[in-house]
């Protein structure tokens, strides 16, 4: 009995040390599979009644998934949707927001009750 215990105390410090190492990895700039981060954000409000802003994220998504936008924030989407560029089928608009699909594809707009909208064209990825 006291071998299984020294075995399981054992296995126990070692499963605990390789949290610690994984967690520590994670703080060092790893994204944890499946999140988003949103790595710049520039705002210009030089133009009356309008603001445009530019946004760049960094996701690490599972395989057959791509970096989207759902609910007005950074997430991994199915890579079907930005191939076919049927954009409000990853939900991009907050609660209570209509999507709709520009003419061209070209990305979205949410628009509010009140009139509000906004207008997203996300950008081609650049080449690594």
């Amino acid at each position: 009995m006291k071998k299984l215990s020294a075995v399981g105390g054992a296995s126990l410090c070692c499963l605990l040390l390789l949290w610690v190492i994984h967690s520590h990895r994670l703080r060092e700039g790893q994204l944890a599979v499946g999140t988003c981060e949103i790595v710049m954000l520039n705002r210009d409000s030089n133009v009356p009644r309008c603001t445009i802003a530019r946004q760049t994220a960094r996701c690490a998504c599972r395989r057959g998934q791509i970096a989207g936008t759902t609910k007005a924030r950074p997430a991994c989407v199915d890579v079907r949707i930005v191939r076919s560029r049927q954009w409000c089928e990853m939900a991009p608009c907050l609660e209570g927001e209509m999507c709709g699909l520009l003419f061209n594809r070209s990305g979205w707009t949410c628009t509010k009750g009140s009139g509000h909208i906004k207008t997203v064209t996300p950008l081609p990825k650049e080449p690594s």
